[in-house]
């Protein structure tokens, strides 16, 4: 599980220290996160390989007197599952937001902001737990440390606090779909046979499994048309395969479309054209 980068600097400046005593703590600034909203309100879909981008953005109002300089002071939007305290996995942009001022008072500060939080799986997700609705929070820390032993003296404070409820968002594995029309060519009237195979990403293995007992439309596109029709449902059966028979009646493209659940994304084949004869 990669580390917060607000947690890894101040893991990493412990580990300067040496030390393995509780932390003095200082005292944290009432920061006010709002707006949040993180891959524009939409499911984020991850592979097996490939690293996804989610967009983040908020508004963050803090004391006028609390610089972000995100070297000793740091803030930004986290994504977590499970419990605040004890999160299941944790995930955060690793870079600095972009934060431009919208308004002012005498004592806060009002910033609109923008952030990207880059998910590799092979790093990032690790269990089918991670397939699920994560929730969202606004995170703090401040580190000051005086590590020069010249004087013979090191001292060492930090301050972190998280507020969770600023939203939710799924994370789903992405799938995969195929769909083969046979024999090609076929006399009209006869018998055609779709086979294809639904799977999706298993962050475990690395690899695509099989999805099995999951529903798949079977479409037919007329090669004169630009329009899918339904022509009926199928189900997948062991190692996510689909297979089903429809009689032969003009040139045109066959394809599978399964909807998604509430833990795999959507997933469509491409058409496959038979020659009717």
């Amino acid at each position: 599980m990669r580390k917060l980068a607000i947690g890894a600097a101040m893991t990493g400046a412990l580990a300067l220290t040496g030390l393995a005593a509780p932390l003095a703590q200082a005292a944290t600034p009432a920061l006010v996160f709002s707006g949040v909203t993180v891959n524009k309100g939409k499911a984020i879909v991850v592979g097996t390989t490939a690293t996804v981008k989610v967009p983040v953005t908020y508004t963050l109002t803090r004391p006028s007197d609390v610089t972000i300089d995100n070297k000793k002071t740091f803030a930004g939007i986290m994504l977590y599952r499970g419990g605040l305290s004890t999160p299941g996995n944790e995930l955060d942009a690793g870079m600095s937001p972009t934060c431009t001022t919208t308004s002012t008072t005498d004592t806060t500060v009002t910033e609109a902001c923008s952030d990207t939080i880059t998910i590799d799986p092979d790093e990032d997700l690790y269990e089918t737990a991670d397939a699920t609705t994560w929730n969202v929070a606004g995170v703090y820390a401040h580190i000051d440390a005086d590590l020069d032993d010249s004087d013979e003296q090191i001292s060492y404070s930090t301050d972190f606090a998280a507020w969770g409820g600023k939203g939710k968002v799924k994370i789903q594995r992405a799938a995969k779909l195929t769909a083969n029309a046979s024999p090609e060519p076929v006399k009209k009237g006869k018998t055609i046979t779709v086979t294809g195979a639904l799977t999706r990403a298993n962050w475990e293995t690395g690899k695509y499994t099989g999805y099995v007992s999951q529903p798949a439309k079977l479409q037919f596109r007329a090669k004169s048309s630009s329009t899918y029709t339904t022509v009926k449902t199928v189900t997948t059966g062991k190692s996510g395969a689909l297979k089903t028979t429809v009689k032969a009646s003009k040139d045109g493209y066959f394809r599978y479309v399964f909807a998604g659940t509430s833990t795999t994304g959507t997933a469509t084949a491409a058409g496959d054209f038979i020659d009717v004869k």
